[in-house]
């Protein structure tokens, strides 16, 4: 395998794991806005309050995602194992 092929798998790699967790962390962004946003307005600041809605929100988020995250990931195995099998 060359070093160009290598850079190439890492490189998609890379790409394959920012595009599977962005809307993971743009969930627990907004939730962590909008509960933000709510302890100002309240002046309340136990930091319990911020942690247990981005975990909620976060848990339904994945369980709504996964089936699109692992078909993703699935195709990438595919393709990689396939890409593997012509170089060797």
């Amino acid at each position: 395998m060359s070093h160009d092929t290598a850079l190439e798998l890492i490189s998609e790699l890379f790409k394959l794991a920012l595009l599977l967790s962005a809307p993971l962390l743009l969930v627990i962004l907004l939730v962590g806005l909008g509960v933000s946003l709510l302890q100002v307005v309240t002046q309340v600041q136990d930091p319990s309050i911020a942690f247990v809605p981005k975990l909620i929100m976060f848990v339904i988020a994945l369980v709504l995602l996964a089936p699109w995250m692992l078909s993703r990931l699935t195709s990438y195995a595919t393709s990689l194992l396939a890409r593997l099998a012509q170089i060797s």
